[in-house]
Order: structure tokens, then sequence, then C-alpha cells
């Protein structure tokens, strides 16, 4: 059997079930013109995948393998593929955002497409009600997932019997006139500026990570403990698999709440597969925020006067990584203190965030302007100078990326009045009052 294998959100062939088949294949990862037209020349995950594309090359080498990569549009590279070659079948990841489902389903019309259960733990139908439906709410879906939970799901996969069909494999290749044209195999040919990196090995983290799990649930929300995984972006890309995640950490005690946050990763793609409107649309409440150019402008600029919210959009634009204590009081700051559109906080955090998963960023974005599936309602509300008192105390986080706050006490940091009475050189006063603003909030959001 002759089959194409489509690399995407699997950069890795440890553990990777798409090396499971028999037979003759040519894999392939694709750098999606759909998708990279809309970045800006320094987008740092481009950096990151080529770097991790170009190791998935080389490890497939010591299998025996190759990987031919390509740029352009999926769709016609696959349609000349099949043209030249007559696959059997294509077999890739599944994936459950709107433009992924609308791609593979035309692909699917090209060649018999299999999709394998890589990215998430579960398949979008695997956890569901007894009467077939699916859970809106996580408590009940956790309790099912982890009855659901069996060797399957975490088993490793062994490697097929795999021939490597005869092709050119070195350099990029882009589609013209109907030819496949060989470029350099350089970010450069593909319109994008080489982006410094911190690129720490996925099971160098797991390993720094299993030392200090003990701290995880009680520290992972202080912003100076480092008392998280930092896998987020290993899992977005699949330099390393979830399946090898959990066999790791269901073996180790004091794991259950970084199990909780791996199913609930799930949970946001289910979720966005069996209602795709989360995408764009509230699934509660008609309010939809309110347009204010110039106050989304101070927010992205990190000049809102309220420090944990800018010190965190700082550490996003400098970094391309935000702490997750920080995204939701950022998010709820957004939404609730600026009264902005959830889908435009969601669109700024696409552009930056290294880690970027679409459902779990639009699950996320609703989740903190109360619109989402969530029983919780319209009234939950972060108080950012609460919440930066009790999670960054002595404002090390917030000095970190605010220098110019670095001689002021921590403590007026964190005192909303101190910061609209005094000004401070370089840093702005507060744009709004925070009591106020909520009040104004929920009067909007009400029902």
């Amino acid at each position: 059997m002759k089959r194409l294998f489509w690399f995407r959100r699997d950069l890795r062939v440890e553990d990777n079930p798409i090396l499971t088949y028999d037979g003759e294949v040519l894999p392939i990862f694709i750098f999606d013109t759909n998708i990279l037209s809309k970045l800006e020349p320094d987008d740092r995950r481009v950096s990151y995948i080529f770097h991790y594309v170009l190791k998935l090359k080389q490890a497939l080498q010591m299998l025996n393998l190759d990987l031919k990569v390509f740029y352009g549009n999926p769709l016609a590279i696959i349609e000349k593929l099949q043209s030249v070659h007559g696959f059997d079948e294509i077999v890739a990841s599944g994936d459950y955002d709107s433009y992924a489902k609308e791609r593979d389903k035309k692909v699917s019309h090209i060649l018999p497409f299999s999709y394998l259960q890589d990215t998430y733990i579960f398949k979008y139908n695997d956890v569901l009600k007894d009467d077939g439906t699916p859970y809106y709410v996580f408590t009940p879906f956790y309790k099912k997932a982890l009855k659901a939970l069996s060797a399957k799901n975490i088993q490793m996969v062994k490697f097929g019997a795999l021939k490597l069909i005869k092709e050119e494999y070195g350099g990029i290749y882009r589609l013209e006139n109907e030819c496949f044209i060989k470029i350099d195999a350089t970010l450069k040919s593909l319109g994008f500026i080489k982006q410094k990196l911190e690129l720490t090995s996925p099971r160098q983290k797991i390993q720094k990570f299993t030392k200090q799990l003990h701290r995880y649930k009680e520290e992972r929300d202080f912003l100076n403990s480092d008392a998280t995984s930092h896998l987020s972006t290993d899992l977005r890309f699949g330099t390393i698999g979830v399946r090898e995640l959990l066999r790791i950490f269901l073996s180790l005690e004091g794991s259950e709440a970084f199990i909780r946050q791996l199913i609930f990763r799930d949970y946001y793609a289910y979720l966005l597969f069996h209602i795709p409107s989360l995408e764009t649309q509230n699934y509660k409440y008609s309010f939809n925020g309110i347009e204010d150019e110039q106050k989304y402008k101070a927010f992205c600029a990190a000049k809102t006067g309220v420090p944990i919210v800018d010190a965190g959009v700082r550490e996003l634009l400098q970094t391309g990584n935000m702490h997750n204590r920080v995204r939701m009081v950022a998010a709820s700051f957004f939404t609730k203190d600026l009264l902005l559109p959830w889908q435009w906080g969601e669109k700024f955090f696409a552009q930056h965030l290294l880690d970027y998963d679409k459902a779990s960023n639009v699950l996320s974005w609703q989740w903190s302007a109360g619109t989402g599936v969530d029983p919780q309602p319209y009234f939950r509300v972060f108080n950012p100078y609460l919440q930066s008192e009790k999670f960054d105390k002595d404002a090390k986080y917030i000095k970190k990326y605010c220098p110019e706050l670095l001689d002021i006490d921590a403590k007026n940091l964190h005192n909303e009045k101190y910061l609209h009475q005094n000004s401070i050189e370089a840093y702005p006063k507060p744009i709004v009052d925070h009591k106020l603003a909520v009040k104004e909030a929920i009067e909007s959001f009400k029902p």
C-alpha cells in the first residue's frame, strides 16, 4: 500500500502513530501559505516550527526514512503529489478548528484520509453522556474521562515496516506552473526572519518538572515560583506526545493536578468540535463588549497603568509566552474593566503566543468573558490588584517586565488608589477605575 504521511502537529518520531503503518510512504511537511501569509516576518512560531521540522527530518533519516518539505497551498501540493504517485491514502493527525476541518475535508476529496488520534488524549466522541450528547460542564467530563482513560490511550506505539518512496528530499519545494521548484531550506526563503528562542528539549523540561511536581498544585499560580511544566508549546506542536506525558505522570504521586490540566486541554478541543460557533460567537449573553480602539491600543502597548496587566503583555511581546495566571488576569481586565470584545483579545494573543492553540485560546477567552458554556455567569471578574498582591507579592514579576517601576514599593503597585493619585515617571496612570468599570460591565452583561 502506498501512503502519504502528512506531519502537522506531531513533529517527532517517538511514540508517533503515523509511523505504525506498513508499506511505501512519502513523509511530508507543508509550510501552509494560507496561514503564513497572515503572519509577520518576525513571528516566533515559524522559527520554532522550522527548527523542529529540521530535527524531525534528521530523526526520520535515522530510521532510513526522510521528510520532504513544501511551501504553498496544501490542497494544490497534495493534488499534484497524488497525480504523480497515486497514493492509496493520506495519513495525518486530526485537528478541530474551522480552518483545519475545512482544509482536511477538501483534501479527503483528493484521496482517502486516515485520521490519527495523537494531538489529544481522546477522540471527540470518546467521552459523552449516557444519552450520547456532549458534556458542557468540565467536572462531569473530567470524571467520565478518568474512567474512560485506559491502556489504549497511553500505550506506546510500535514502528511499522516502512519503505521510503524514491524522491529528492533536500531543500524546500514550491509548486509553480504545475512543477515543484526547489528553494533553499532557510527561513529567509519562506519570507521570515530567524528569531532567537530558548529551545529546551521537552525531555529536559520533564526531568526538571518531575523533581518539583510536589509544588505544582500549590505554587503554579505564583509568578516567581517556576512550578509549571513549560510544556504547552511542545504539546501544541507535538514535539512531545500527550500519551507519553500520561505514561510518565500517572505513575507519579501528586500528579493529579497536572493530569487534570491535560484533560482540561482535551475538553476545550472537544467543546470546539461539538460547538464550532464558539470560535467566534458568544454561547451565552448577547452583549459582546464595546469597540474602543484607544483602549485596545493601550492594552496591546502595555500602557494600561495596571502593573500586572502591563507586565503580562510585555512578557508576551518580548518572549511569546505569558504565565497562565496572568493570562486570566489580563483577559478579565480586557473583557470586564475595558469592556472590549473578547474576540479582539483572542486575536491579539493568537498573534503572539508561541504555544497558541485555537481551542485553548478561544475557550479561555470565553471563560474570562463569561460568555462560554461554563456555568459561571457573566459576573466572574478578577481584581488585578488583589491578584498581583496574592501571586506577585514582592512585585518581582512586575518589575522584571516593567523596569520603570523598580523603585516603587511593591505594596504600592498593588494599590489602585496610589497608582491613580501619584505620577510615576515613564509609566501611565490606570486608564480605568476598577470598581466603576466592573459595575458597568456587570450591568452591560446582565441578561
